[in-house]
């Protein structure tokens, strides 16, 4: 999954970190980008030289590894991309004129 940010909230990793349970130091979250914690990375973008990422990223990382802490593969979307997709898929179907 690639970040959207058309339809996401970007955030610095310095502004993640205070937005996530317990504070991790910003080296927790710099490893989680670069190396992952059970097979799932925060996904992260570089604009201007300074890498960013989104609330809508921590939670795909959350429930990723969540996931793969109890042996599960990890969800492919959250439900706020999920509602957007059934949005825009009827929002196709309109202008289709099918729906």
């Amino acid at each position: 999954m690639a970040i959207d940010l058309a339809n996401e909230t970007p955030l610095s990793l310095s502004e993640a970190t205070a937005l996530l349970p317990g504070r991790p130091h910003l080296s927790t979250v710099w490893r989680w980008v670069l190396k992952g914690v059970r097979g799932v990375r925060l996904e992260t973008l570089v604009s201007g030289g300074r890498r960013y990422t989104t609330h809508e990223a921590l939670e795909r990382f959350v429930a990723g590894t969540t996931a793969a802490a109890h042996g599960q593969p990890a969800p492919v979307r959250t439900p706020k991309q999920r509602a957007r997709a059934i949005a825009a898929a009827e929002a196709e179907l309109e202008r289709a004129g099918i729906a």
